[in-house]
């Protein structure tokens, strides 16, 4: 029957498809299904060259749709012919084509082989009735007005030196699709350095209340300075806890210089150990808030235990670790497509704070965020270095990543990280079948889209806190290491297919300590090549230590210092703590599938 005289719930009609022939249209509360009923124009692969649509029914989710445009008055044709009977689908097109009212139905598909790959598809529909048409566009149009997920007004800052310096020309080919979803989006095209985090930071909170969201358009060093620049001013969590705050210090196992004998840690040598941990520090340190809870605030005329913006992030870097552990792909037409149909889910932090700089200098407690990452020895002198070659784009990571592997340079450290009770890989149970090679036996349980692992600790906009007991555990590590690293999450990227960690999660509540003690040249390389393959088991090495933790601390101890990684970012430190903030970043994304 005709669309214009059904019910809201269920409109069905005969309709023209553009390159199909005619179909039976029906609009559920579901979304949009069509089955051909010309079967003369469906039978075979000749002219559609997609085989047989006879008795099939294809159908698009709303959820999956991000726009309908009405076409006006225009041609649509007939199925797509092949090579075999060119002449009988010549006359056909001449018989079939023909010029009608038309709407098109715009959306995505995947493909079983690259099920996160979204690619654009849109659907044509032709009738000669311009007031059906147009009574179905009213009907689509009112069904998307209920979505209330979808941003409407976008904030979006782009790089335009990121990466191969394709910022510009990114955002340039995905805002054709924001314009066609009728997203309005005020576009900063970052000038210098810290352009976008000064925007942040000196943004008004009633214009922050009148964007849906805050995209950037880079690298994950400039979704960092973007991160920062809106929480750095805004949000108030208690600092990280202190290994001095806790009633038990014992020392890891896998320590490369401490003794195993002697596990308990008195009251003096934690001071002995933490002498720039000052009483008023300390008390900086365990602040919270009035009643007494480890809940988040923020300045009152934005509370972040409400609503806060969404960030999105459309990749145009040199890594673009975040995109592909939560979208499953690095494709900025993919990325655009999960912000417009506003997909959502929430991302752990961490919350680095530095106190000294230096071993000589002053303690001034200075706060960033990381969302992904954050690296000491190898991965900071690698960003480091490569500041002096950014005219090699994205090449200059592979070529400093040899000069700094070249010079296998070490520091000395000790770091203490709290014991996490239910974490059941850490650290990691191993048997001995190499002099230095180990294996596991632990079952990973992979992050993916609707995630049992991050569903089962969502943040609920109260606690963003990983956790607050009263009595906890540190562990204490001290020696030379090549690397520290603490992941956020699994941090897939090109050059390490299955991340750091594989099997890391964007919002479980915690941080995986990675820490690479001093060995020979080859036992690392070892090392770096099981992380840059598939499958690969890089943390089954006696020279590595695993632990998940919520929260640690960094003090070096030698004379040579490196610098840490943040995001991508530079950041000197001699002494630091951090923590992870579960659930803290609402972010436009719906996770790999599998």
């Amino acid at each position: 029957m005709d669309g214009s005289n059904c019910e809201l719930s269920v409109m069905s009609g005969c309709f023209y498809l553009d390159h199909v022939g005619d179909v039976l249209l029906t609009r559920n509360q579901h979304g949009l299904s069509w089955k051909c009923l010309d079967s003369s124009d469906c039978e075979g692969t000749t002219c559609l060259g997609i085989g047989s649509w006879e008795n099939t029914e294809t159908e698009i989710k709303f959820s999956d749709i991000y726009a309908v445009e009405f076409d006006s008055y225009g041609l649509v044709h007939s199925p797509k012919s092949g090579l075999g009977h060119a002449k009988e689908c010549f006359r056909k097109r001449l018989l079939t084509t023909q010029q009608m009212y038309r709407f098109t139905v715009h959306g995505f598909q995947t493909s079983p082989k690259e099920p996160c790959l979204w690619k654009l598809a849109a659907f044509t529909f032709g009738h000669m009735d311009l007031q059906t048409c147009q009574s179905w566009m009213d009907q689509l149009n009112y069904t998307f007005i209920k979505e209330v997920e979808r941003p409407r007004n976008l904030l979006v800052f782009v790089h335009p030196k990121s990466g191969k310096a394709s910022g510009l020309k990114i955002w340039e080919t995905v805002s054709k699709i924001f314009i066609r979803a009728k997203v309005n989006t005020k576009v900063i095209v970052t000038e210098r350095a810290g352009h976008a985090f000064d925007v942040m930071a000196s943004i008004q909170n009633k214009e922050l209340h009148s964007y849906d969201g805050i995209i950037a358009v880079g690298g994950d060093g400039f979704f960092n300075e973007v991160l920062n620049g809106y929480l750095l001013s805004r949000l108030k969590v208690p600092l990280p806890p202190s290994p001095s705050d806790s009633f038990t210090t014992v020392q890891s196992r896998g320590s490369s210089s401490v003794p195993e004998s002697g596990d308990a840690v008195h009251e003096s040598d934690q001071k002995e150990h933490f002498p720039l941990l000052h009483d008023s520090v300390q008390e900086v340190m365990n602040f919270r808030t009035v009643n007494g809870s480890c809940q988040g605030t923020e300045d009152p005329d934005h509370p972040f235990s409400g609503e806060r913006p969404r960030f999105g992030l459309i990749p145009a870097g040199s890594t673009d670790a975040i995109v592909i552990c939560t979208t499953g792909a690095r494709d900025p037409v993919t990325s655009a497509l999960h912000i417009i149909l506003g997909r959502k889910i929430f991302l752990d932090a961490m919350q680095v704070v530095r106190w000294k700089t230096t071993p000589t200098s002053a303690i001034e407690p200075f706060i960033r965020y990381a969302a992904s990452f954050a690296g000491y020895g190898f991965y900071g002198d690698v960003v480091s270095e490569s500041e002096k070659y950014r005219w090699m784009g994205p090449k200059r990571y592979d070529y400093v990543g040899t000069k700094v592997f070249l010079k296998h340079r070490s520091y000395e450290a000790e770091v203490m990280f709290e014991e996490a009770e239910n974490a059941k890989a850490s650290p990691l149970t191993r048997s001995k079948t190499w002099p230095f090679r180990s294996t596991t036996r632990s079952e990973k349980i992979l992050c993916r889209a609707k995630c049992s692992v991050c569903s089962s600790k969502a943040e609920d906009g109260n606690n963003i806190r990983a956790s607050c007991p009263e009595k906890t555990r540190w562990c204490r590590t001290r020696g030379r290491f090549l690397s520290i690293g603490a992941a956020v999450m699994s941090n897939r990227n090109e050059r390490a297919p299955d991340g750091l960690v594989v099997d890391a999660h964007l919002s479980d509540g915690f941080l995986h300590l990675i820490l690479i003690k001093d060995c020979s040249r080859p036992k690392y390389l070892w090392h770096l090549t099981e992380l840059a393959k598939k499958g690969g088991e890089p943390l089954n090495f006696e020279f590595v230590e695993y632990h998940k933790t919520r929260a640690f601390t960094f003090t070096s101890i030698g004379e040579a210092e490196s610098v840490w990684n943040l995001d991508g970012e530079i950041f000197e430190a001699h002494h630091l703590s951090a923590q992870v903030l579960r659930g803290l970043i609402p972010l436009f994304a719906s996770g790999p599938e599998v």
